[in-house]
């Protein structure tokens, strides 16, 4: 990820208007990035009329003319099941699930499905239908945008109740693997600090104590240790937003290649840039339209497989 260090020239400017002068996208666009936290300025997330200082500094994504293309053109979309009732996909790292709202152009896997099955335009949360632009159809749960992995979604109506139940039951079984920096001192852990968003921050943080958040309960077991870093398997018992991330970096071992949820200066540990999350969901379980209990799997992407390979064991 590209770094600018601000001088004399562009301090006391405002970030987008200097981003601007280096991305070859609009303004506008640039804005996007801000807001979505793949802009930071001195490694936290930041607005988008943060005017800049003496000395600090800016990631921002790598964007040329010939990404800039590639990024309109929608993915090829893995399909591990389908049946009347329900799609299951494995979404690559760097997709969104869904527009944020009706003029986002973004590729996303709603619209790829939709255009695969026009019918599912219907499908939702009732309060979007009819009358509103359904921007989610069928989408039951998230994965963030550089997460990977196995995701379901509602084809029909019914199902969409059911699964949505299901979830609210917490009979949805959620595996994910990460790589967490650091070494765990516990082989199993459950971590159960409530989470809300920060008004001063923008993002989700962990509470403790006697401060007010939603529950969040997050299991790890650890699958091997590596040099300054541990590979886990997750199970989530709630579904906060961004809650493994969050946990992580609760406990001080954030996960790898979050650009968001991060500790700015590790003691004798140096943070790696791998241009996505270290986050991927391995495995989801859900009872189908005619009861029977189900698990779909997806592997460890190769870009993953990869990173580990490069880590020394201990």
């Amino acid at each position: 990820m590209p770094k600018l260090t601000i001088d004399e020239t562009n301090k006391g400017k405002r970030i987008d208007h200097v981003l601007t002068k280096i991305m070859p996208i609009t303004r506008s666009q640039i804005q996007k990035y801000i807001k979505s936290g793949e802009v930071t300025l001195n490694g936290d997330p930041c607005k988008v009329h943060a005017f800049l200082e003496l000395n600090d500094v800016v990631f921002y994504p790598k964007i040329s003319a010939t990404t800039r293309a590639k990024k309109q053109i929608a993915p090829d979309l893995e399909v591990l099941f389908e049946d009347d009732d329900i799609i299951v996909v494995n979404k690559p790292a760097g997709l969104i699930v869904h527009r944020s709202n009706d003029a986002d152009s973004r590729p996303n896997v709603a619209d790829i499905l939709l255009k695969l099955h026009p019918k599912m335009k219907k499908v939702g949360d009732p309060s979007l239908l009819p009358g509103h632009k359904n921007v989610r159809p069928g989408i039951v749960h998230r994965i963030d945008k550089d997460v990977s992995g196995v995701m379901v979604i509602a084809k029909t109506q019914a199902m969409f109740e059911n699964l949505k139940e299901q979830f609210q039951k917490r009979t949805v079984k959620k595996n994910y693997t990460a790589l967490v920096y650091g070494t765990l001192p516990k082989e199993h852990d459950t971590i159960n600090f409530a989470i809300s968003r920060s008004k001063r921050q923008g993002r989700m943080v962990a509470r403790t104590g006697d401060q007010v958040g939603k529950e969040a309960i997050t299991e790890y077991d650890v699958v091997e240790r590596f040099k300054n870093a541990t590979l886990v398997n997750v199970r989530i018992l709630t579904g906060r937003t961004h809650q493994i991330r969050v946990h992580f970096l609760a406990l001080n071992h954030p996960v790898m290649g979050d650009r968001l949820y991060h500790v700015k200066n590790m003691r004798h540990i140096r943070e790696k840039e791998f241009g996505r999350v270290f986050l991927h969901a391995e495995s989801l379980t859900i009872k189908l339209a005619n009861g029977k209990q189900k698990t779909f799997k997806s592997p460890l992407p190769k870009e993953l497989k990869a990173i580990l390979a490069s880590f020394p064991k201990t």
